[in-house]
């Protein structure tokens, strides 16, 4: 019996973080549907961030946690070229970077088995389970999704196309 519940929550957690990271990842799409690159690269001021930061930031930090930290590939994050980039993407070349992200993040996931989720790693120089490591991963994607979302609305004020609800 304990078996069968412990394999139940490991396959219902795995279905939530892939649920969220597919939910998030809708999101971000419609939003850059909607942006050409000067919108994308729009910022209300110097020192904030446009969404194609805050785009190339979710992604980076996605590798970092869930497909570097928690899949065990290599971390090449560039945290600071994250935030420093003025242009250098459309919203179809973020839109395609997201998307393959999301689907190795997936693939990672779903991969995982029952030993990976309480073994340590490093992610950051911090000491991380892989169910640690999975919950900021996903957690850290959804919550940019809605600063992207704000920065759209800041922008594109009226013209701004609500995505319905799922």
């Amino acid at each position: 019996m304990f078996h069968e519940k412990h394999s139940c929550m490991k396959q219902g957690l795995k279905a939530e973080a892939v649920f969220t990271l597919r939910y998030s990842e809708a999101r971000y799409l419609h939003v850059l549907a909607q942006l050409d690159e000067k919108d994308l690269w729009w910022r209300p001021y110097e020192a904030a961030n446009a969404a194609g930061n805050i785009v190339l930031h979710a992604c980076g930090n996605m590798r970092q946690w869930l497909i570097a930290g928690l899949g065990g590939g290599q971390d090449t994050r560039d945290r600071e070229g994250e935030f420093a980039a003025r242009s250098g993407h459309d919203a179809a070349s973020l839109s395609r970077l997201l998307q393959e992200t999301v689907n190795e993040a997936v693939s990672v996931i779903e991969g995982m088995e029952k030993d990976d989720w309480l073994e340590t790693r490093h992610v950051q120089n911090w000491p991380v389970t892989g169910l640690g490591a999975m919950m900021h991963g996903v957690a850290h994607f959804e919550g940019h999704a809605q600063e992207v979302i704000y920065i759209a609305r800041l922008r594109l004020g009226e013209a701004y196309r609500f995505k319905d609800v799922y």
